[in-house]
């Protein structure tokens, strides 16, 4: 039988219900997300619509310099089939003068600059709203490492965070979102022409396999059988996800008291 991640029977009433516990339990007013006119970003807008209502999200399209075309209507268009209130907000001045301060150089270093910087911005809307931030990353991209640290990683709630990335475009087509959103090739759009693919290196159907195997245990071997992905791809997936395991951690602390943060220290 060949692997396929399925849908989890009852996903949508789990989410429903995990969005309105925490979301509670922390005493907030509401969320904010960054709508990016991507598949991730409209799913969690969606979800946090049905759970909370409309009225207690707030979604916000961070442009820095060009955006990919088409992004700030797609993202409108969520914005609107959702009813969520919708801004856009341009941080391209804030961004070139970080990048002169740090002498940022390196495409890659510039890329994680905008992905904090939105972060940044996103905090600063739900400081002011009283609000919680949602992350919209997938269980593709965080297995992978395909984020950055405390930029579209930093968030309070990871909704769709053990979804694979073909179980949410599954679960968005449930929902509503738009085809062409979800047909779309998924992109953070940090530098022109950038794909989510490309720099992985492998489509997300192949990938999801994969991870689904790793998920399972399996042996290379077998997942490359199972999966009918050639045996370096599985094994070039594998060492990403070990290689990235530090990006899926909190920060390390050296235990010295009774109990440490992180280590042994258990909240209720």
């Amino acid at each position: 039988m060949a692997l396929r991640a399925s849908l989890p029977e009852g996903a949508l009433d789990a989410l429903e219900a995990f969005l309105q516990d925490h979301v509670g339990d922390a005493g907030a007013s509401g969320v904010v997300l960054g709508l990016s006119g991507g598949v991730d970003s409209a799913l969690v807008a969606g979800l946090a619509a049905r759970a909370l209502g409309p009225k207690k999200v707030a979604a916000f399209f961070l442009r820095i310099e060009r955006a990919p075309k088409g992004d700030l209507e797609d993202a409108r268009a969520v914005a609107a089939k959702f009813k969520v209130p919708f801004a856009a907000r341009d941080l391209t001045v804030p961004y070139f003068a970080l990048v002169g301060s740090t002498r940022s150089e390196t495409r890659a270093q510039r890329g994680n600059m905008k992905a904090r910087l939105r972060m940044a911005a996103l905090y600063a809307e739900a400081n002011r709203r009283k609000s919680l931030v949602l992350g919209t990353g997938n269980k593709s991209e965080l297995l992978t490492g395909y984020f950055t640290k405390w930029g579209d990683g930093g968030c309070d709630l990871l909704p769709i965070g053990d979804l694979y990335k073909t179980q949410v475009r599954e679960l968005a087509a449930k929902l509503g979102v738009p085809k062409r959103i979800i047909d779309k090739a998924p992109s953070a759009g940090l530098w022109p022409g950038q794909t989510d693919e490309g720099e992985l290196g492998v489509s997300y159907e192949d990938l999801d396999r994969v991870l689904l195997g790793l998920e399972l245990k399996m042996d290379d071997g077998a997942i490359a059988k199972r999966a009918k992905v050639p045996l370096a791809k599985v094994r070039s997936v594998r060492a990403r996800v070990e290689a990235t395991a530090h990006k899926r951690r909190m920060p390390v602390v050296c235990k010295l008291g009774l109990r440490t943060v992180g280590v042994d220290w258990r909240e209720a």
